[in-house]
């Protein structure tokens, strides 16, 4: 005969734990280096930084790069944050499913926002 202390412990979410400790850790060094790199591109413009200055600084191609890279990471770190939020404090199934597309669908909609800004620049 097993004898049960206590009790049994009940379990939610997905489960994704360490990967989303990673990535949100992840993305947040790409955002602070991508932030570094912009604001050393400010510091060495001389002058005063007009239109043609800014859009100067992501003319380059691999200022593109890693600004779309930025993009991605910085939807991707507001993803992981507001789902856990979802699943934290929204206990409601429906509810939480709204809310979840609702930020998927807000999040695609600033994705090809931001991208439509970086390569009409």
């Amino acid at each position: 005969m097993s004898v049960n202390y206590g009790s049994k412990r009940t379990v939610v979410g997905a489960h994704y734990g360490l990967r989303d400790w990673l990535s949100q850790r992840v993305t947040a060094a790409l955002m602070a280096l991508f932030t570094l790199v912009l604001l050393l591109q400010v510091l060495l413009t001389s002058g005063p930084i007009g239109y043609e200055q800014w859009a100067g600084i992501f003319a380059p191609q691999w200022m593109k790069f890693l600004t779309f890279a930025v993009i991605i990471a910085l939807l991707w770190h507001v993803w992981v944050g507001v789902r856990d939020i979802w699943m934290d404090y929204v206990k409601p199934v429906a509810v939480r499913l709204v809310l979840q597309v609702f930020t998927m669908v807000w999040l695609v909609g600033c994705a090809g926002w931001a991208i439509q800004v970086l390569w009409r620049l």
